[in-house]
Order: C-alpha cells, then sequence, then structure tokens
C-alpha cells in the first residue's frame, strides 16, 4: 500500500472517535438530571413534614378557595387556543435549526447535510423559499382561526 491510501485510512478510522465524547457528555448530562432529580425528590419525601388534615389536602388554587363542583364544564374556546398555543409552540421546533443553519448554508467548508444538499442542487434559496412557505401555511392557519372568532372571549 502507499502511504497517501495508509494515510485516508487512518484518517477515515480515527474520524469517528472524535464524535463519540459529544455523545458521552450528552450521556453524563443526562444522567446527573435524573440523579438530581430523584436525588431532590427522595429528600422532599423524607425530610418534608408529613402534616395531613384536611386544609392541608383542600384545593388551593391562586388564593382563591373553590366554589361548587370541580366538574363544571367549561367552554371548548378554552381547549381550542390551548391547541393553538401549542401548534403555534411547536413551530419554534422547527424555526431554531433552520435559523442556526441558515447563515452556514453559503459557506464552502461548512460540512454537514446543508453541503450534502447544496451539492445536490438545492441552493439557499431552496432554504428561503421551504420557510416561506411554511409561514405561509402557518399564517393561513392564524388568520382562519382568527376569522372563526377563536380569540374573542365574548
Amino acid at each position: 500500500m502507499n502511504q497517501m491510501h495508509m494515510i485516508s485510512l487512518a484518517q477515515s478510522t480515527a474520524a469517528p472517535a472524535a464524535q463519540e465524547p459529544g455523545y458521552a457528555m450528552l450521556v453524563v448530562l443526562l444522567a446527573v438530571a435524573l440523579g438530581v432529580t430523584i436525588a431532590v425528590q427522595l429528600l422532599t419525601h423524607l425530610i418534608g413534614p408529613q402534616r395531613r388534615g384536611p386544609v392541608k389536602d383542600a384545593t388551593y388554587e391562586s388564593g382563591v378557595d373553590p366554589i361548587g363542583d370541580t366538574r363544571r364544564r367549561f367552554n371548548v374556546r378554552f381547549y381550542v387556543v390551548a391547541m393553538l398555543f401549542l401548534l403555534f409552540d411547536v413551530e419554534i421546533v422547527f424555526f431554531y435549526p433552520w435559523g442556526v443553519l441558515f447563515p452556514r448554508m453559503h459557506m464552502p467548508e461548512y460540512h454537514s447535510w446543508a453541503s450534502q444538499m447544496r451539492d445536490m442542487g438545492f441552493g439557499v434559496s431552496f432554504f428561503v423559499i421551504e420557510m416561506l412557505i411554511f409561514m405561509a401555511i402557518l399564517t393561513i392557519g392564524y388568520v382562519y382561526a382568527w376569522r372563526k372568532g377563536v380569540f374573542r372571549w365574548d
């Protein structure tokens, strides 16, 4: 084997090992977070006061004592607004990675799936148009909900 082939072989086998510490740190972070959560719950149960009684077990919300039956009906608009909030809140999951990758799309030295997409013929304009279509769909949904009167509380 020639020397260039051996160097490229060594580089290709060394590349996956360079990525392992990132996942190891993630596992350590998750383990520490889980350990702290369990420790706090156990200490609260073991050290905290164990008093029980009708006053301690009573429902209490925002300083207002409950009046009437707790199983009363709510207007469906509360649930519709909650679902719309979740829908428009979850859209951030799609905006964040796009916003992180977009500035790097035009950099030739950036090696990721974005550069692979660029090599396949999808340019920066593709990603801009893609996000504009996504925002248009969300805007149409918001306008539809507004026209249906979902946000009116009267």
